[in-house]
C-alpha cells in the first residue's frame, strides 16, 4: 500500500511531496517525488492525558470516535474507573481497549482513594501498584495527586513512586499551583509531568525546573489560552491533553482542535505538531510511530495545515478512519459496577440553622480550582436552604457505596432558579453529588442517580431526564452519538433551569475532588483544599 502526499517530517522540519509504502503494518519506505496530492499527511495525534471515563464512553466507543479527528493514541488513567472498582476496573479499561486497533496507554492509579478524606469504591496500595508495574500493559504511574504525601514524605506514597522507577516507568504529576521549595520537592523524587498548570507564571517555573507541561484544554478546565505563550520556546518539553472530554464535546474535536488553534495564533507548525504528536511518544515510550522508515504507520491524512480536517486515519497500516467513516466495529462487553445505598428522604437534606454566615464554595466557569467565600445564611423554619436570587445554592455529596448521612454545603455560580442537576460521575470516588434550590428537589435528582445505579439527571417542577450510566455508574453502554445527544439534551435542560456554566456537569463533577484547592465537599465533608483539613460550614469570626 502506498500513501501519497505533501509529507510532514516533524522530526526534520520539512514538507515534500513523495509518497510512503506500507508493508505489513510498518513504513517500508518513503520517497520523494512530483505527485499531485494535495492533502499532507503526518503522524496521529496524541492525547497526553486522558481520563477515559470522562467521555461516558468505553475504550472501544471512544476509539470509534478519536479517530475521526486523527488521534491514534492517547495516554490513558484509569483511575476513575479504579476509585469504583479497583484493579478490576483497571483490567477492564485494558481489556476493552485492546478489542480495537487504537493505541491506549494506560497508566496505574496511583491514589485510589485520591485521599483519606471521602469514601471510595476500592483501595490500590503500594503491592497493587508493584503488580501493575510488572505488567507490560501498564505504561507508566500515573499523576500524583497526594502532593502533600510526596511533599511530607508519606511512607505509602513514596513506595508506589519507587516501583515506578523499579520497572523504569515515568511518573505523571498533578499539583495545581504548587511552586518554590514544594514544587523543587516533588519534582526531585522523579514525578515528571504537570497538566494542572493555569497561569504563565506556574508553567514556565515547572518547566525550568525540568518538569514537562501539559496544557490541557478539556470540558470544564481550560487552560491553553493561560500556557500556549510557552510553547513558543519551550516546546521541546510540552504536550496537549483534554484530561476530561465530555461527549458532545468529544463529537465535534479532540486535539487536532489545539493545534489548529496553536497555529492561528502564529505558532511554528513544526513546533506544534512536535508537543502534539513526538513528545508523548518520547516521553512514555510509546510503541506509535513518527512517520519514520521501520515506524508503525500510525499516520493521518489531513486537509491542510491549519483546520487539521481528518481524511484518513491509519493505524498500524490499518485504514480505522476514512472520508467520514469510523471502521472500528462495537465490541460486546460485560457491564460491572458499585452501587450499593438505598433511597433518600427529604429530611436527609436538611441542615439545621446554628449560624448566620457560612462558608460557600465559588464554582469558576473553566476552572477546576474554587474560591472560599464567606455568605449570609438564608434560614427558613430553622432550616438552612438555598438562595436563588444571590444564587448559593445548596450541594450535597451522597455516598453511593453505603448508606451515610449525605454531606452538604452550599455553592455560588451554578445559577439554577428551578429544580436540581445530580450525577455519579463525581471526581475522584465517584459518589453522587447534587446542586438544587430546594431539599425536595435535590432529593428527587439524587433518587434518580440511585434508581439508575449511576447518571447524570436533571428535574425541575414538571419533568425529568437522566442519562443512565451503568458501567460503574460513570460510563455508557452506548455508542458515542447516542450518549452525546442524551448528553447535550441534558446540558440543554440544566441551561434551561438557570446554569450559566459553559459545561455544568463537568464542573458539578469536580466539585467534590478534594486534591484542587481551595474549598470542595466529600461525602464526609466540607474540606479546605488550601490547609487539607475539613471545615465547618459554618462561619465564625475570630
Amino acid at each position: 500500500m502506498t500513501l501519497k502526499g505533501n509529507i510532514v517530517d516533524i522530526q526534520n522540519r520539512s514538507i515534500y511531496k513523495g509518497e510512503i509504502t506500507i508493508e505489513n503494518g510498518k513504513i517500508k519506505a518513503i520517497k520523494e517525488n512530483d505527485c499531485e496530492e494535495s492533502l499532507y499527511i503526518l503522524p496521529g495525534f496524541v492525547d497526553a492525558h486522558i481520563h477515559i471515563e470522562s467521555s461516558m464512553l468505553v475504550p472501544s466507543e471512544f476509539a470509534k470516535v478519536a479517530v475521526k479527528h486523527g488521534t491514534v493514541a492517547t495516554v490513558s488513567d484509569p483511575h476513575e474507573i479504579a476509585n469504583v472498582l479497583g484493579v478490576k476496573g483497571v483490567e477492564f479499561m485494558i481489556e476493552n481497549g485492546k478489542q480495537t486497533p487504537f493505541k491506549f496507554n494506560f497508566g496505574a492509579p496511583s491514589c485510589v482513594p485520591a485521599t483519606s478524606f471521602e469514601s471510595a469504591g476500592a483501595v490500590i496500595d503500594s503491592d497493587d501498584i508493584k503488580t501493575l508495574m510488572a505488567n507490560p500493559d501498564i505504561k507508566y504511574l500515573a499523576e500524583m495527586m497526594n502532593y502533600p504525601g510526596v511533599i511530607y514524605d508519606d511512607a505509602e506514597v513514596l513506595k508506589k513512586i519507587e516501583w515506578a522507577k523499579h520497572y523504569n516507568k515515568p511518573i505523571d504529576g498533578h499539583a495545581p499551583g504548587l511552586r518554590g521549595e514544594d514544587l523543587t520537592k516533588y519534582i526531585s523524587t522523579g514525578i515528571s509531568t504537570d497538566h494542572e498548570c493555569f497561569t504563565y507564571e506556574e508553567g514556565l517555573e515547572k518547566l525550568q525546573k525540568g518538569m514537562k507541561v501539559i496544557i490541557r484544554e478539556g470540558s470544564a478546565a481550560k487552560n491553553f489560552e493561560a500556557l500556549i505563550g510557552l510553547l513558543d520556546e519551550h516546546y521541546q518539553n510540552m504536550m496537549f491533553c483534554s484530561d476530561d472530554k465530555h461527549p458532545d464535546d468529544l463529537l465535534v474535536g479532540h486535539i487536532n482542535q489545539l493545534c489548529a488553534r496553536a497555529v492561528d495564533k502564529g505558532n511554528d507548525i513544526f513546533k506544534v505538531l512536535q508537543v502534539a504528536c513526538v513528545n508523548p511518544v518520547k516521553h512514555y515510550n510509546l510503541d506509535v510511530g513518527l512517520l519514520q522508515v521501520g515506524d508503525t504507520a500510525d499516520c493521518i491524512l489531513v486537509e491542510d495545515l491549519t483546520d487539521f480536517k481528518t481524511l484518513q486515519t491509519y493505524i498500524n497500516g490499518e485504514l480505522v478512519y476514512d472520508n467520514g467513516e469510523s471502521k472500528i466495529q462495537h465490541v460486546n462487553f460485560e457491564n460491572l459496577n458499585n452501587f450499593n445505598t438505598s433511597k433518600k428522604l427529604v429530611e436527609d437534606f436538611r441542615v439545621e440553622a446554628s449560624t448566620t454566615k457560612i462558608r460557600v464554595i465559588e464554582c469558576l466557569d473553566g476552572e477546576l480550582v474554587t474560591n472560599q467565600i464567606i455568605e449570609d445564611a438564608t434560614i427558613k423554619d430553622g432550616n438552612l436552604v438555598s438562595n436563588t436570587e444571590n444564587d448559593i445554592l445548596k450541594m450535597t455529596v451522597v455516598n453511593r457505596y453505603q448508606n451515610n448521612k449525605p454531606a452538604m454545603a452550599f455553592i455560588k455560580n451554578f445559577g439554577l432558579k428551578e429544580g436540581a442537576i445530580a450525577s455519579s460521575v463525581g471526581h475522584d470516588s465517584h459518589n453522587i453529588i447534587a446542586v438544587g434550590v430546594s431539599d425536595e428537589a435535590i432529593c428527587k435528582a439524587v433518587n434518580l442517580i440511585i434508581e439508575n445505579e449511576g447518571g447524570i439527571c436533571a428535574v425541575s417542577n414538571t419533568e425529568q431526564k437522566v442519562v443512565a450510566l451503568p458501567v460503574a455508574g460513570i460510563m455508557s453502554d452506548k455508542d458515542a452519538e447516542t450518549i452525546g445527544k442524551q448528553y447535550s439534551e441534558l446540558d440543554k435542560m440544566a441551561k434551561q433551569l438557570g446554569s450559566k456554566l459553559h459545561a455544568p456537569y463537568m464542573s458539578l463533577s469536580f466539585m467534590a475532588l478534594l486534591v484542587i484547592p481551595s474549598l470542595k465537599l466529600s461525602d464526609k465533608g466540607l474540606f479546605d483544599g488550601g490547609k487539607f483539613e475539613f471545615t465547618d460550614l459554618a462561619y465564625i469570626p475570630s
